[in-house]
């Protein structure tokens, strides 16, 4: 598994929340792959992730082509193909389903041993 880091949702010089705000959550968006690697890496340590991160370019294509801002929950196969589709988050996780989407193509790739 892997977490896919987009732009920003809620900088400073953006469409800032009340809770990030309260919480020290305080980035500008960034305007430098650099930037975004160190926001990215930040905001992981900061909500204690252990996935492995990448990082879309600065150019935002990862997030447009999957639709990902401000967030979803995808499932992709090993071919690139996608599996599970979350709505946009965090109203629409479906953590349940995207888990049964997930055991259905591990148990459909992996055979059963005797």
């Amino acid at each position: 598994m892997y977490l896919v880091y987009i732009r920003e949702a809620h900088p400073t010089d953006g469409w800032q929340v009340g809770s990030n705000r309260r919480d020290g959550i305080l980035f500008e968006q960034p305007k430098t792959f650099a930037e975004r690697v160190d926001v990215a890496a930040k905001m992981c340590e900061k909500l204690e992730i252990d996935l492995p991160c990448l990082i879309d370019n600065i150019n935002n294509k990862v997030g447009a082509d999957y639709a990902a801002w401000p967030d979803r929950i995808y499932v992709i196969g090993t071919d690139g193909r996608i599996i599970y589709k979350s709505g946009p988050g965090p109203r629409g996780f479906r953590p349940d389903e995207a888990g049964k989407a997930l055991a259905g193509y591990l148990r459909n790739r992996i055979p059963e041993t005797p």
